[in-house]
């Protein structure tokens, strides 16, 4: 017997994703090429989440308001899978919405995060723990239910995306593809996103997504792609990379420079720990010297007028703190004979495994391949157009849309159908990638 699915036409993968691509595009403008890949491919994964470990985050911050941040956010909850948006939700009811049902748990809509998260907002520790939890599976939450005087193991696994003013606590941007909106310039323009009107299209492709990967569970529950990045960061881009290998065409590239990109722009950003920046600055001040004396490291040190070692504490940065700050890697000042006589200072073999494990120098020469190679994939970059972290980008190649619009409703049996054709995805953004 034929079922309605079997009815529909296979869906193309590359063609569907770039059709979600250029439909955000029209509301919405972008900083970069792989911002868009990676908010499109966060989005269809959302379609795939019990073949995933790691349900990656989706942080979307500005600067200020007026950027975009929240009709972006109305583009996800558009196409997503099962979306739950709020702008203020108590732990406890997170839990319970996604424990409902954990099999197929909600997507996670965060708006306004920063009244959540902000300076003004107290921490809210039990929501960023379940945040935090939530991105591995297994990691459930216990809770004592008095009324049944017994324990409750209650599920933390589903996607999530946060959208707000600012920077987001560290520990949840650690585990996200963070995107940094930014306001229109004069003479970049969207078109007014209306819901009653276009959201039907938002639904067919939603619908289309759904389908797509429902198909493929078993392929991307198996799936264990070549990840250009590693540790956190790799599990966190495993499931969109993983749907992007699936896609095909442009896809797969794009997915890994994306990757490469976004992780690199996240880590040299000014929200790095504290610690980190530390032993990055102390490395900027070593220069060529084999050792320092603590003074003199101190004074290199606050002499950075953007650094913040001047203004740390009341008289900036003094030696004990400084001892301190570095206890935790391990690195301890001792007496060293100078030419000036023996004084308290450092060595740089004292910083070496540190520098190479928490902030180690990029090994891609300039012109080299960053990412690994996707066989019978050939990438195509814009020639001047480059990451934040100077990397050429891979930009994914629109497939050709028929200028059809929708005529029937998703579902519907004996039915082949596209979403209506929409401005090419890259007109006019072939340097927005500098941003």
């Amino acid at each position: 017997m034929t079922t309605p699915d079997d009815a529909l036409e296979p869906v193309d993968g590359a063609e569907l994703l770039d059709d979600v691509a250029r439909t955000i595009t029209r509301y919405v403008i972008l900083p970069s090429t792989s911002a868009l890949t990676a908010v499109v491919l966060w989005i269809a994964a959302t379609h795939a989440v019990p073949a995933w470990n790691c349900a990656p985050r989706l942080v979307i911050r500005a600067p200020e308001k007026r950027c975009g941040k929240s009709r972006l956010l109305d583009m996800i909850e558009g196409m997503c899978h099962r979306p739950l948006m709020t702008t203020n939700a108590s732990p406890s009811a997170v839990y319970r919405s996604i424990s409902k049902k954990p099999s197929d748990p909600p997507t996670l809509l965060i708006d306004e995060a920063d009244t959540i998260f902000g300076a003004k907002a107290g921490d809210n520790e039990d929501l960023r723990g379940l945040l935090n939890a939530g991105h591995q599976r297994g990691r459930h939450t216990i809770r004592y239910s008095a009324a049944r005087d017994d324990v409750d193991h209650l599920q933390t696994f589903a996607m999530a995306a946060l959208a707000g003013i600012g920077v987001m606590p560290d520990t949840i941007e650690d585990r996200a593809a963070v995107i940094r909106m930014r306001r229109r310039a004069p003479g970049e323009s969207v078109q007014p996103y209306r819901v009653r009107r276009d959201g039907p299209d938002l639904d067919v492709l939603r619908d289309e997504l759904n389908r797509w990967l429902k198909a493929h569970m078993d392929e991307l529950t198996e799936a264990t792609p070549d990840m250009p990045v590693e540790d956190r960061a790799a599990d966190t881009w495993e499931p969109m990379v993983a749907v992007a290998d699936l896609a095909g065409g442009q896809w797969p590239r794009a997915a890994r420079k994306a990757a490469v990109a976004l992780t690199s722009d996240r880590d040299a950003g000014d929200e790095a720990s504290l610690h980190t920046r530390l032993l990055s600055d102390c490395r900027t001040a070593f220069q060529d010297a084999d050792a320092l004396p603590t003074a003199e490291l101190l004074v290199r040190l606050k002499g950075d007028s953007e650094a913040p070692w001047a203004t740390y504490g009341v008289n900036g940065l003094s030696a004990m703190k400084l001892g301190n700050l570095l206890r935790d890697f391990e690195i301890r000042s001792s007496n060293i004979r100078f030419t000036t006589g023996q004084a308290k200072g450092y060595t740089r073999s004292d910083f070496a495994d540190a520098w190479s494990r928490y902030c180690p120098q990029p090994t891609t020469a300039p012109g080299e391949e960053g990412v690994p190679a996707v066989p019978g994939v050939r990438a195509q970059v814009t020639p001047g157009t480059a990451s934040p972290s100077g990397t050429a980008q891979a930009v994914p190649t629109p497939q050709a849309v028929p200028g059809l619009t929708c005529d029937a409703t998703a579902g519907t049996a004996g039915t082949a159908w596209r979403p209506r054709a929409v401005p090419d995805l890259f007109d006019g953004d072939t340097n927005r990638e500098t941003a």
